[in-house]
Formats: C-alpha cells, structure tokens, sequence
C-alpha cells in the first residue's frame, strides 16, 4: 500500500438517513476537481453477503456496477459525482466479511487460531481499505449505519485501528449528524450533536470534521458551540441544510472551504478546484427555461429510493435538453383498464415503465403502456418494462392471444413471448445468479437506438433472468415492432421500437446506471427531448383549438 494514500472515514450519527453517502460523494466531487485520484468505499453493515436477494422496500434500489456487483444505491451517488465506474471492491457487507474469514477458516489459513472479531474480522475489514489504496490518491470510506448500532462496531474499530496504523498524518475522521431545529423553542439545539460524538469518542474516535445537517443556517456562536463541546476546531464544523438538488452539495462545502480543511489536515498539495461547469449543471436544474411531466408506472413507487438511478437518471435528461423534469410516481395498480389508463396519461408528456421482478402489477403495466402506444406518447421501458411492452404488443398489435405473457408470471400461457433465459434454467440459487454486470449490444443501422448513441456498439448493464423469446420475434416484427439491439451473437434482444410511434424505445439493460449529471446518458436525454416535443405539440394543438 503506497503510504501516500490518503483515507477519509465517513460515520453517521443521531439518525439514519441524514446523507452520508451524498455528502462524501460530494467531497469526492471536490477533490476530483483538485486533480486528485479518488476512489470510495461503502462499509454496509447488515450481514446480507450483499443487497441482490433484499426487497425494494427494505433496501432501495440496488445497484450493478460493470463487473456485476449487486451494490448499495450510495455506489450510484460515488459512480454519479465521482464519474468512474466502481466495481465489487467498492462496497463490503458484514456478510461479505464474515463469509471470506469463515472460507479462510475451512481452507485452514489461520493455521489453527481460534478465530475472533479482532483481530480476524477487523483485519478482513482493514484488507478491503487497503486493496483500494493502489494508484488512488485519496480513499473516500463510508460506515454504514449509525453510531451506536451494534451491527456497526466491528467497522468502527477497524477504522479506529487503521488510522493508527496509516498514522494521523494520513487518515481524516468526518462524523454526520443532525442539528435539528425545535419550532416550539425557536432554536437549533446542538446536544444530539454532542452525544453522537461522545460516543465516538467512548470508542476511541475523535472526529477532526463535523457536517451538520440542518434545516436551517447555523449561526456562528452556534458552530463555535459545537466546535467548544465536540472538541473541534471553529472552521471544521461544516454546515449541511436541505438544497434543491443534491447536486447542489459540492457547491455549498466549496463555499465553506470543506476540500480546504481536507487537504490541510491531510498534507495534500494540489490545484484550486474550478467548478465553473459543475454551477451551470445545477443552474440548469434549479432554472429550466422549461418543465415536462414524466409518469414513473412501476410496482415500488411508494418508496422512490427502489429507482434512484431512474430519478437521477431523468434529471440529467432533462440537463441534456435544458428542461426541468416533473417526476411523477404512479403504482401500476392504479391502471386497471383501458379507459383510465387513457385518462391517466393524458396528464403527462412521457410514460417510463421501470424495472421490477414478480407479477404483482404487471397488468396495469400493460394498460399503461398500450395507452402510450396508441396515444402516440412518448414511452420508454427498462427491463421489465421493455418485457411488459413485449406482452402488450403481442396481445393488441401482434394478435397472439389475449393471454399471451412471460412464463415468469403464467408459466402455461399459450404465447410465452418473454421466457427464461437458457443459461438461467439450471440456478437454483437467487444471490449474485443472474446475468449481471455490462455486455455488448450491437445497434441496428438507422434506427432510432443507432441515431441515438451515434456509435454501432455500446456497453450496458444488465440485472436480469428472463428474455425475448426467440421463436416470437418473426410475428412481433411483421405486426410493426422493431428488434435494434442485440448480443454480437445476435441471439438475445437488447433493445426495441416502433418505428411508426414518436417515441417507443424499450431496453433490457438499465441505462440509468450509467447516467451522470455531466454526461446524461443518451437515451434518457432523447426521451426528455421527445417529452419536451409532445408538451409543445399538445400546447401548439390547444391553442389551435381556442384561436379556431
């Protein structure tokens, strides 16, 4: 491990959910923009070897890097404010730790130790840290969870130990917590603050930053407080309050000088950040020169974390075409038939259906997507939504039968136009067996999809089991549907359209992972473009309509 390598160590403290992954992801942003090599790491401590067998409500979206790790959403925040491509190495569960000292344990490495949380599980934990220090000058590290948890202390220790190893010179405690404002006494109270602290410091933990999440701004005596009580200097403790887009973040720590006291602490000799192009990205977001409605139809919508990426990856389109992106998240429940999923549309410039796994929901799905179809507005499916789009046009295009369906949802269906893959048949178990991670898709020439990414091949990542079936595409094509992207061997469906339609695009693969806020990805910005038409169209017919 090169001892050059700097390493930050994020914790949480008060309550979960305060950010932590946002703000580190924020201060990785600065220091990329430093020229520093940067690189992050999630300590994620449920025992879960990792998130890929966890429900959408419990977890949130789970993301999949290139080389098909199934990860922590914060993965997407590094990916998204970072913009490089993490992998496996990047995200480290307490299951994940255990199951390599217990796989070491039966092979016999630890040559007949009894084998303990120290020094074994923290060693494990402290060999993960240093994997990534290599050709990286700085190693952004999350804790998961909040200080106090139980499931937490074994990552807290390892740090603990580590910044004693690396020595001070080389290692920066950042401790999150909240500084919440009580309207009935009128004032920030910063005693939550205090104890969070104390108790880091019960473990040997003096954190050298504060960030400090507020609703409100603090007031100078009231961070000279907090500085006095939790024994840090005035000008670490950063203020963090409620911003109109996360993308803000960098922005407000630059402001307070946060990469500065970063860089001091750490002995790093680098250039002033210019984050010219980062402000006129977020200008863009907080001032669109206009707005559109995009309807989210999927089965998870009560909880907008189980599609972070697709929320993300919807502004960035609207970025790409200097619009602001009204989301809007609809259960697919609400579609029940023809009529209302018309009616329902009709409020919206675009429909996106997302991914999902099961059959819950999957026929308001179908309405949904038949109401965009045939009332020519924009529509775009990722992964299941590509497949219910499938099922959909079988059924009122393609005139396969009313029952036509994946076998994942109605295995005797007599058109099982979406079925399981061949090299899905066989796996019994659920974690890490899907097809995962990035392959290639080729485009077809003149399509849509070809004009779209301007190139003849592209890489996308995939989380999935079940695929077009093959025997069907000759009846779906002479219907009107479009098969433009494929695997090289030609013998898996990556991508579809109607050619007759607007704007009718359907993926298997999750575009989304690879969007950033300076680089949107291609496709969500055509679909944006294609909602901002529909909006002007409808506009340009409505006052047709009254100067008639």
């Amino acid at each position: 491990m090169p001892q050059t390598t700097k390493f930050v160590f994020v914790t949480g403290g008060v309550v979960s959910s305060l950010g932590k992954g946002i703000a580190a992801a924020s201060l990785g942003r600065l220091l990329v923009e430093r020229g520093l090599r940067v690189t992050m790491l999630k300590f994620d401590p449920y025992i879960n070897v990792d998130p890929g067998t966890m429900s959408p409500f419990q977890h949130g979206e789970v993301f999949v890097t290139d080389d098909g790790a199934e990860t922590d959403l914060d993965i997407g925040h590094y990916e998204r404010f970072l913009d490089r491509p993490l992998t496996q190495r990047n995200n480290v569960t307490t299951g994940r730790v255990y199951l390599d000292v217990i796989t070491k344990e039966r092979r016999g490495e630890y040559l007949g130790s009894t084998v303990q949380v120290i020094p074994h599980i923290t060693d494990e934990i402290k060999a993960a840290m240093k994997r990534l220090a290599p050709e990286n000058d700085v190693v952004l590290v999350e804790i998961g969870g909040t200080v106090g948890d139980i499931e937490s202390q074994p990552f807290l220790e390892a740090i603990r130990q580590f910044r004693q190893e690396i020595g001070r010179e080389n290692g920066l405690f950042v401790h999150l917590t909240l500084v919440p404002f009580i309207g009935a006494a009128g004032e920030v109270k910063t005693k939550p603050t205090q104890h969070s602290v104390r108790e880091l410091m019960q473990i040997g933990i003096q954190p050298d930053v504060l960030i400090c999440r507020t609703e409100r701004p603090l007031a100078d005596d009231v961070k000279r407080k907090i500085a006095l009580f939790c024994n840090v200097e005035f000008g670490c403790v950063i203020e963090s309050r409620d911003v109109p887009t996360i993308y803000e973040i960098p922005l407000s720590f630059r402001a307070q000088g946060f990469d500065e006291v970063v860089c001091r602490k750490l002995g790093l000799e680098t250039r002033d950040p210019d984050l010219t192009a980062w402000g006129a990205m977020v200008r863009r977001i907080t001032q669109p020169a206009d707005r559109v409605k995009v309807a989210v139809v999927g089965k998870y919508t009560d909880l907008a974390d189980a599609y972070k990426s697709v929320q993300e990856a919807l502004i960035h389109g609207g970025i790409a075409n200097e619009v602001g992106v009204d989301i809007h998240w609809l259960s697919s429940d609400l579609f029940t038939d023809a009529p209302t999923a018309a009616r329902l549309l009709a409020a919206y410039d675009a429909l996106l259906v997302p991914g999902g796994f099961g059959i819950r929901g999957v026929e308001g799905m179908v309405e949904a997507i038949r109401a965009a179809r045939e009332g020519a507005v924009p529509f775009f499916g990722i992964c299941l939504g590509m497949q219910v789009a499938i099922i959909e046009f079988a059924r009122h295009a393609a005139r396969l039968g009313d029952d036509a369906n994946s076998s994942e949802f109605a295995a005797d269906c007599s058109a099982p136009v979406v079925s399981l893959m061949e090299s899905q048949q066989k796996v019994t178990e659920k974690g890490g067996t899907m097809r995962l991670g990035a392959y290639p898709c080729r485009l077809k020439p003149g399509s849509k999809a070809a004009e779209i990414y301007g190139v003849p091949e592209v890489s996308e990542r995939h989380r999935h089991r079940y695929e077009v079936t093959n025997q069907y595409r000759d009846a779906l094509a002479e219907a009107g549907m479009r098969f433009t992207g494929l695997s090289p061997d030609g013998m898996l469906v990556e991508m579809i359209e109607l050619p007759a339609h607007p704007w009718f695009v359907g993926c298997q693969f999750h575009p989304e992972l690879q969007s950033r806020p300076t680089r949107p990805h291609p496709l969500f910005a055509g679909f944006i473009a294609a909602a901002v038409k529909a909006k002007r169209t409808k506009v340009d017919a409505a006052v047709r309509a009254i100067t008639a």
